[in-house]
This record gives C-alpha cells, sequence and structure tokens, in this order.
C-alpha cells in the first residue's frame, strides 16, 4: 500500500515524454517514521500510522513523545480499503517511508482541506444567477430568491443560502505521478491538488 504525508508547494507545469504540456502540482514530502501498527484483532481495524516532521520538544506532550519516540510535528492514519489488509502486513513499527514508494505513471488519490473563502453568497457559494434586473425589481441582482414553502410554512432542511465556504475536506481521485525526486523529497502530481500553498497533503496510492 503507497501512502504518504506532504505540503503542498505551488503548480507548475511538466513536458511529458510526449511533448505534452501538463498543469501539475509541486508536493514537498518528509521523510516519515511509521508509528504505530494496527491489526484487526488488537485494535478493532487495520491502520498504519505515520509520523513525520520536527517540531520543539516543548510544544510536544510526554505522551505523544513516548509514542512517537520523538518530538515530531504531525501524525496521520491511513486505512487500507476493506480485503486489503494484507498490503500493511510487512510495515514494522520505526520503519521509514519516503517519496521513492511512487513511480511516475502512478494513478493517486489526494486529499487536503481546501482554501477557506468565508462567508459568501449564493451567487459564488452555490452559482445561482441572481434576481432579474427587469420589470420593477431594483437591487435583487444577487438575491438567493423565495427560501420557504406554503403550507407548512417554514423552511426546508438542506435549502441552499449563503454561508461559510471553503475549508472542507476535499478528495481527487484519478491524478498521476509525473515526477519523482528522492533527493530533494519532492513530488509532481497531474492537475491541481486542494488547498492553499503550505496546506498538508495526503497522498494515497489508487
Amino acid at each position: 500500500m503507497k501512502f504518504i504525508v506532504g505540503a503542498k508547494t505551488g503548480m507548475t507545469q511538466v513536458f511529458d515524454s510526449e511533448g505534452v504540456c501538463r498543469a501539475a502540482t509541486v508536493l514537498t514530502v518528509s521523510p516519515a517514521i511509521v508509528a504505530q501498527v494496527k491489526s484487526t484483532e488488537k485494535d478493532g481495524y487495520a491502520a498504519v500510522q505515520l509520523a513525520s516532521g520536527a517540531q520543539k520538544e516543548h510544544r510536544v506532550s510526554k505522551a505523544q513523545k513516548g509514542h512517537f519516540g520523538s518530538a515530531l510535528a504531525l501524525s496521520r492514519e491511513f486505512r487500507p480499503r476493506a480485503g486489503e489488509e494484507a498490503l500493511i502486513d510487512g510495515l514494522e513499527k520505526g520503519s521509514k517511508v519516503d517519496v521513492s514508494i511512487f513511480v511516475p505513471g502512478d494513478d493517486i488519490t489526494v486529499s487536503a482541506i481546501s482554501k477557506g473563502k468565508g462567508f459568501q453568497g449564493v451567487v459564488k457559494r452555490h452559482g445561482f444567477r441572481g434576481g432579474q434586473r427587469t420589470h420593477g425589481q431594483k437591487h435583487s441582482e444577487r438575491e438567493p430568491g423565495s427560501i420557504s414553502a406554503t403550507g407548512f410554512m417554514r423552511v426546508i432542511k438542506g435549502t441552499r443560502m449563503a454561508g461559510r465556504m471553503g475549508s472542507d475536506r476535499v478528495t481527487v481521485k484519478g491524478l498521476k505521478v509525473l515526477q519523482v525526486n528522492a533527493a530533494e523529497n519532492t513530488l509532481v502530481v497531474s492537475g491541481a491538488v486542494p488547498g492553499r500553498k503550505g496546506t498538508l497533503v495526503e497522498v494515497y496510492g489508487a
């Protein structure tokens, strides 16, 4: 099972072997340590916990130091799909995982937190076209329109309205690994990845 945690560095473009220019995202992937391997018999489910990054010791609790073995900045847990628990049997606590587990051409799935956009109206948040600008209407270009219904006289649950937009966990499937640089710990993947620069990104082998 291929999985690792990285940070979004930015976007660029890459020319493949056929000379086609492809939009790409560069990820900086720090080598990770397997902090724990969970099993169905002992923990109730199979998973692997990775820890990476550096952190000042006074910012890490004693429990975290004892669990990880050192002052590490972050940890993520990866669960194999149903029927694929055998893919993590070879991993042991303390073993290292770096970007070299991927090769160009691998199909991957990426998860990250999208950019936060604050409180937004229905036009930007849901793609509403707004109200009419004729027939006596004024100042209604970006209004949501009616939100209630006659009869039971209440707003129906799930009605699309203005509100907080962004800062959601987004998963993008169907991406490919374009380049792997083990010396600089970078991974170049096709297409766009959710989040701003510096966002924590989880990469799974499809």
